[in-house]
């Protein structure tokens, strides 16, 4: 009895000891509970053990700072989604596809850029501005892309910062030629202050730890007041529609934080935007009841109305290549004396339409369908998401009743956007293996 008894706790050591790669007593268990600091693989060589973990581990809580002062897209906050009490929805997981999405959105540009060639052939056509819109958007894509891997938060909130430092600024930076900074076009300034909006609603949700000694709270605080200055400032310019948008994703956006799952919100946008261009193509084409015609086209002006009538004639007899890039002032029928000329419908579907053909449109609405799905599959937060979404469906509004998209700014602006947004953080560095690993690793030699 005496020794069985005695026996237990000696086979109980010398099990600790020998799973430990030590023996009782020495150094490898001494018998006694207390932390581990390491031991000893096959070769005899001591390693860290979890300390080296701990250290680790560190590293990577360092690393998850996404750039200096604790600016991260990846999740606003804890496990639960919530920081400093503000609930959110919780990170989702990085979603599996980003390389398949990524070489669709290749092919949808590429079909843009040779359409455009296609239709230009043969005619006296000007297709540089659209393959210089191509590559506006393709190089800021490029850019957010690249920039959301180092610093997608600081990024986001520069670029806020900096447009309305711009559109604020003095008056002869907006009333000289049309190419000049900011734009010099109300509402294409207009469309850059929706798309600075919702800049600084995803920059407020990357914001995840204390920068330069104020809380999270406050830096979410003051970018949402940010966000509705620019909205503000759209209004002041003069454009109700894209102060009606800038509000828009600041509601969106925190509306967003109680979203666990992006793509029903995703769905509304696509959503928004069909009604969008249906209710544009039912004003033009004079499908609508007579007193609701009268109210949409007294809102959006009587020359605009025309302009549209005149994109449907021409798409009508030029449905499949249109009259090419650029040619809508010179092949549009003769508008009335009272209806003033311009260059483009003041619609983007619409100028597609008639220059480019139904293939036109159907290639704008696939590169918006594009970018939903590569912010569907960003492995970013889903409240940043929704809120670029917004954003750009917002922008893809405004497009639909203005010719803003003809501004290489604006373009620009929307490709770093989505680039941002739809960036891969970098990988962090992996820790060190753990003590039982590398003992199993020193055995086997």
């Amino acid at each position: 009895m005496d020794t069985t008894a005695g026996g237990a706790p000696e086979a109980a050591r010398t099990a600790r000891a020998a799973a430990g790669g030590g023996t009782p007593g020495g150094d490898g268990d001494d018998g006694r509970d207390g932390p581990d600091d390491g031991g000893t693989d096959g070769a005899g060589r001591r390693d860290a053990g979890p300390r080296s973990v701990r250290l680790g581990s560190v590293g990577l809580a360092a690393a998850d700072l996404g750039g200096p002062g604790g600016w991260d897209l990846a999740g606003p906050g804890g496990a639960d989604g919530s920081v400093d009490g503000e609930r959110s929805a919780p990170p989702s997981r990085p979603p599996s596809g980003g390389g398949a999405v990524d070489v669709a959105g290749m092919v949808v540009l590429a079909c843009c850029a040779v359409w455009v060639m296609v239709c230009a052939a043969g005619r006296e056509a000007r297709p540089e501005g659209m393959m210089l819109a191509l590559l506006a958007i393709t190089a800021g894509y490029a850019a957010g892309r690249i920039l959301g891997a180092l610093l997608p938060t600081v990024t986001l909130a520069a670029g806020a910062v900096t447009v309305l430092a711009l559109v604020l600024g003095p008056g002869h930076r907006l009333s000289g030629v049309r190419a000049a900074p900011p734009l010099g076009y109300p509402n294409a300034d207009a469309a850059l202050l929706v798309l600075a909006a919702g800049a600084a609603c995803c920059a407020a949700w990357g914001v995840t730890r204390a920068v330069w000694g104020l809380p999270p709270a406050v830096w979410r605080a003051l970018l949402r007041l940010l966000a509705t200055a620019a909205a503000v400032t759209a209004l002041a310019l003069g454009s109700a529609a894209a102060f009606a948008a800038g509000v828009a994703v600041v509601l969106c956006s925190l509306a967003a934080g109680r979203m666990p799952h992006r793509l029903l919100g995703l769905l509304g946008f696509a959503l928004a935007a069909a009604l969008a261009v249906g209710g544009s193509y039912a004003v033009a084409a004079d499908s609508l009841p007579g007193g609701l015609s009268e109210s949409l086209t007294g809102q959006l002006t009587q020359p605009r109305v025309a302009l549209w009538h005149q994109a449907l004639d021409l798409a009508e007899r030029h449905p499949l290549r249109g009259v090419g890039p650029d040619r809508f002032s010179e092949e549009g029928p003769p508008l009335p004396t009272d209806t003033p000329t311009a260059e483009t419908p003041q619609s983007a579907p619409f100028q597609l339409a008639a220059e480019q053909g139904a293939p036109g449109v159907a290639l704008l609405g696939g590169a918006y369908v594009w970018t939903l799905c590569a912010l569907w599959r960003s492995p970013r937060s889903t409240p940043a998401v929704l809120t670029a979404g917004a954003a750009l469906t917002g922008l893809g509004l405004l497009a639909t009743v203005d010719h803003v998209l003809s501004y290489t700014a604006v373009t620009a602006a929307a490709g770093l956007l989505a680039g941002l947004v739809t960036s891969r953080p970098l990988p962090a560095q992996v820790p060190a293996p753990a003590p039982h690993q590398r003992a199993g690793q020193g055995s086997g030699r």
